[in-house]
């Protein structure tokens, strides 16, 4: 399936942010990206660039750089800005989360531009777009970095998109069942008599309650194992 997204930096000043964008679209299955008359015309084979897309050079390899926002904008169906400044004119502002779900389904080639580091995005290339994107972000300091702001918009896409499946990185879990427990519980009843710290003519609630404990941390069959070791060094020294 073709890549749906083109991820559009504007006026870009320094190389490593370059770098990083190219990273955090590459980690989430993108790699459309163009560049608006960046500060460096050479700004996708500087060494900071390279260094900071660690792994993403393949996307900076097919990245373009253009002159204009219009040159960007071959193929794309529906444009998204990304924007934190109020303007009392422009299209519609919506959190990524709210709105991209919609746009997964409907058919378009998305494009997301993304402001210079500096001034972010002006007036007349929010005006090109059909929607402003808004990353929520404490009302006391809102300021994200280039790349970051990428990251958020591409993880944000990529989920509306129906996401990545997690691979576990431990085998699954072997729960023990309550036959076990109850053999754990029996060992450590006779290594507490053994050290006299259960008193059989008194036993109060001492038993009951390591069963509820015992459940509530829902022990693994590792875990009796080791909980029932522990039990027979203590009756053998005992």
């Amino acid at each position: 399936m073709p890549d749906p997204t083109r991820f559009i930096l504007m006026h870009t000043s320094h190389g490593g942010n370059v770098g990083a964008a190219a990273r955090a679209m590459k980690v989430m299955g993108f790699s459309d990206l163009v560049l608006v008359k960046p500060r460096f015309d050479d700004v996708l084979s500087r060494e900071d660039t390279l260094a900071f897309a660690s792994g993403a050079a393949d996307v900076l390899a097919g990245a373009r750089i253009v002159a204009t926002l219009a040159e960007a904008l071959d193929g794309v169906t529906y444009l998204c800005a990304t924007a934190m400044t109020p303007r009392d004119f422009g299209p519609p502002t919506h959190a990524p989360r709210d709105h991209l779900p919609a746009l997964a389904t409907s058919g378009h080639r998305i494009g997301f531009v993304f402001g210079s580091e500096r001034f972010g995005l002006a007036n007349d290339d929010v005006y090109r777009c059909h929607a402003a994107l808004s990353i929520p972000t404490a009302s006391a300091y809102g300021s994200l970095n280039l790349a970051q702001a990428v990251q958020l918009v591409a993880y944000e896409w990529r989920q509306a998109l129906g996401g990545f499946v997690v691979t576990p990185a431990t085998p699954p879990v072997e729960w023990a069942d309550a036959r076990a427990v109850q053999g754990a519980l029996d060992h450590w009843r006779e290594a507490l008599l053994r050290i006299g710290y259960l008193d059989p003519q008194a036993p109060k609630k001492l038993i009951p309650r390591l069963n509820q404990l015992a459940d509530r941390q829902q022990l693994t069959r590792e875990e009796v194992h080791i909980l029932r070791g522990i039990a027979r060094a203590v009756i053998d020294r005992g």
